[in-house]
């Protein structure tokens, strides 16, 4: 079986879609309807920006969906039975299963992106990856420190993403690395995305959600809260709003996927991450790029 990944924040680069975008006339016409959704000229920042423009989170967010959901409609959906999106790459995910509109989707989005950056600048905090290490024992120093800092990106064995309070993060980098993790790296954002702290913004993407039309599912997706296969819109809907506060288990969806059949991990959008982590999750499978 074949399943369609998308990646998240931090896969962008400057230039990225210019390809698409000369490719055909209907990737053209769908990536400059993005212009006008947004009100400001994205695709000048994708095409000719600098690394500095794409870093900002509500050029980022929308930069990437708009780039996987070209690359979608490039390989017309490669026929897939299954879908999966990392944090972001989530609301990619349900344009390809037919939950929403390429409109909405951006909408939601640039909404995500506002509202993560609002919730940042009000609580200035952090994220570290932590390398070597088992994830039950990352969870327990966690739980251990005093201030916030919990488990936030399961990405592979080995690979765990913490965020929280800077003070708490730090600490649990020292205890961690005692503990016997090979590196504990803090991260170059200004935020604690898939934490408590992200509470503000959650509240908000739950009222911009709540107003937006969500389809039954065409094929399941895999969400990042779950884990597990999920078509209903009200239960998509949940599972996107508590995603902001709660861990990407991204390492748990693709070993729930592959335990339902999938085979073949094509992933859809800017650069490779996601191919990487698949297949340390498990070497056994497939793994390509859409374009």
């Amino acid at each position: 079986m074949k399943a369609l990944v998308f990646p998240g924040q931090g896969s962008q680069f400057v230039g990225m879609g210019k390809e698409l975008y000369d490719s055909r006339k209907d990737i053209k016409d769908l990536m400059e309807s993005a212009n006008e959704i947004l009100g400001f000229d994205i695709l000048t920042l994708m095409f000719n920006g600098t690394d500095e423009d794409l870093k900002k989170t509500e050029v980022t967010q929308p930069s990437i969906f708009i780039h996987s959901v070209a690359a979608l409609k490039a390989v017309n959906g490669l026929g897939a039975e299954m879908v999966a999106g990392h944090s972001l790459g989530e609301f990619s995910a349900l344009v390809a299963n037919g939950v929403l509109s390429f409109d909405d989707g951006l909408k939601l989005v640039f909404e995500r992106a506002k509202a993560m950056q609002e919730a940042c600048d009000a609580n200035p905090s952090s994220m570290a990856a932590i390398l070597g290490l088992e994830d039950a024992k990352v969870e327990e120093i966690c739980a251990q420190i005093s201030g916030i800092v919990v488990p936030a990106n399961y990405n592979c064995p080995g690979q765990l993403v913490i965020s929280g309070e800077t003070s708490a993060v730090e600490e649990a980098c020292v205890k961690l690395k005692e503990a016997g993790a090979k590196r504990a790296l803090l991260l170059p954002v200004n935020g604690a995305f898939h934490s408590p702290l992200m509470k503000p913004a959650q509240e908000r993407l739950a009222d911009a959600i709540e107003k937006t039309k969500f389809r039954k599912a065409t094929i399941p997706v895999y969400q990042n809260i779950t884990t597990t296969a999920v078509t209903n819109p009200e239960e998509i809907k949940q599972n996107l709003i508590a995603q902001l506060t709660g861990p990407v288990k991204w390492t748990q969806s693709v070993q729930n996927m592959i335990k339902d059949g999938a085979s073949n991990f094509v992933e859809v959008g800017p650069g490779k991450t996601l191919q990487g982590l698949i297949k340390k999750i498990d070497s056994s499978v497939d793994v390509a790029s859409a374009i």
